[in-house]
């Protein structure tokens, strides 16, 4: 094909004409050719999995299996005995996890698809169609595969995710306590900042044991805390209702409950994360001993009682919190949910698409129809939004970024923008060991401003004026 020859009076090609011109919109072989030829598809259920391989292979192609361990090892054999190499089921719920464990261990190739990308099926559905449909699609390499980390991270995962159930349980106990106390007019909250720290905590205590005093209750103020004497015993003078004190003490020990089950997740994580390899290595390979990182955080009240720094330090090669909005949860959270090899995707752009932090344009005729962001339910990304909605004050590079775009576009499209920023520069950082160094607010506005003025320039030029400065 001879190359387009492009005239000196045409005008500059943009970044969207550029990218159009390298995806061809015609081919060769339009028609469709058959990529996993031994190949089957699989009807996840409850209590059943209906499984379906190619006409040829068997008299009955569709076979229908039960849920218990031993159906699934035979449902595997059945697939050994007809070869077949690569399987393709739906994540249905949670009742794909054992069977893609065992089809796993026997060696399959197994393609965990998106209910989505299936869900056309043609005439009346059953389960016995569905899974012939999925092995079609299966067939002709119409289905992709969903990501799934490796067996170190998984386990890692649903550490942090019991974990974050638990942190988010005594979160909610201290949001009834406080309730409490506001009914009984104990206005402890407007004095202290925190209701469960030092103080806090002696008081309530105080109180469940049986003390009324406020004079006796406000003595054990904490020298740090910032209301007076005074004002504490303003706060702690209310009326004592019994039924709210009994649903102050029960909440009091669903958190102290959550707190040692916090403790206990934290036992098993420790010494889980010592088992994963460290990816700091010296000239001649050798590991080398993790130093405290550079930019030291501070630490919030649901953190792990051990350095967890120190350990994502040596196990991802890089201070990943010396990003300005992430902190050892941010980063801990993306890492049990993505892991550390960042090879599974292309480029940083597959990256943030997989997290949803991508726009997903409806475009038809030429025009765009939606402009928005998919629905994707993923705790990565979630964490990176809540770490871009920190940067609101923060006098950095990315915080000056987050703050003209919060000013151009709002707040809810500001804080995808900064988690898509902040996804690309955590997938730079583990792919190719890069390390984040912060250049200061100030560089950020001097480059905007110099970008203001070459916009500003160009503009006059075409108009025929020239910008002095004053």
């Amino acid at each position: 094909m001879a190359e387009r020859q492009v005239s000196a009076l045409e005008p500059k090609p943009n970044r969207r004409q550029k990218r159009n011109r390298q995806h061809p919109i015609w081919t060769n072989n339009p028609g469709l050719d058959k990529v996993h030829t031994d190949a089957a598809g699989i009807d996840v259920g409850n209590s059943e999995h209906y499984v379906a391989i190619a006409p040829e292979k068997a008299s009955e192609p569709v076979q229908r299996f039960g849920c218990f361990t031993g159906d699934l090892r035979r449902l595997a054999c059945f697939l050994k005995v007809h070869g077949i190499r690569s399987v393709a089921m739906q994540s249905t719920g949670v009742y794909w996890i054992p069977l893609y464990d065992v089809l796993e261990q026997e060696g399959f190739e197994v393609y965990l698809v998106n209910a989505r990308d299936t869900r056309n099926l043609p005439g009346r559905k059953s389960d016995v169609q569905e899974s012939q449909w999925l092995l079609k699609l299966h067939t002709y390499g119409l289905l992709r595969n969903s990501f799934r980390p490796t067996s170190e991270i998984r386990t890692l995962r649903t550490y942090w995710r019991q974990r974050a159930e638990h942190v988010q349980g005594a979160a909610e106990s201290v949001n009834r306590m406080q309730k409490c106390l506001t009914q009984m007019n104990l206005q402890l909250a407007n004095v202290l900042t925190d209701i469960m720290g030092q103080t806090g905590q002696k008081i309530l205590r105080a109180i469940l044991a049986g003390e009324r005093d406020a004079e006796k209750l406000a003595d054990m103020r904490d020298y740090r805390v910032k209301a007076s004497r005074e004002e504490l015993v303003a706060s702690l003078t209310g009326n004592w209702r019994v039924e709210l004190l009994f649903t102050l003490k029960q909440e009091m020990d669903r958190y102290d409950f959550c707190q040692r089950q916090i403790a206990e997740c934290d036992a098993q994580i420790q010494p889980h994360l010592d088992t994963l390899p460290s990816r700091l290595k010296s000239n001649n390979g050798d590991a080398v001993p993790v130093a405290a990182p550079i930019r030291k955080k501070k630490a919030q009240g649901n953190s792990p009682r051990f350095a967890l720094d120190k350990e994502l330090v040596r196990i991802a090669g890089v201070d990943l919190t010396r990003i300005d909005g992430v902190n050892v949860m941010t980063a801990q959270t993306v890492i049990s949910e993505v892991g550390l090899d960042m090879t599974r995707w292309k480029t940083e752009g597959h990256f943030a698409s997989w997290l949803g932090l991508c726009p997903s344009n409806a475009v038809s005729g030429g025009r765009v129809l939606r402009r928005d962001t998919r629905k994707i339910v993923n705790r990565a990304a979630t964490a990176f939004r809540i770490a871009a909605s920190t940067l609101r004050l923060s006098n950095s590079y990315l915080g000056a970024q987050f703050r003209r775009f919060r000013t151009k576009l709002g707040a809810p499209k500001a804080i995808t923008a900064m988690a898509h920023k902040l996804a690309v520069l955590f997938y730079r950082m583990l792919r190719f060991g890069q390390e984040y160094v912060d250049r200061g607010q100030k560089v950020y506005d001097e480059r905007y401003r110099q970008h203001q003025l070459s916009l500003l320039n160009k503009r006059a030029a075409q108009l025929g004026f020239a910008v002095v400065p004053t």
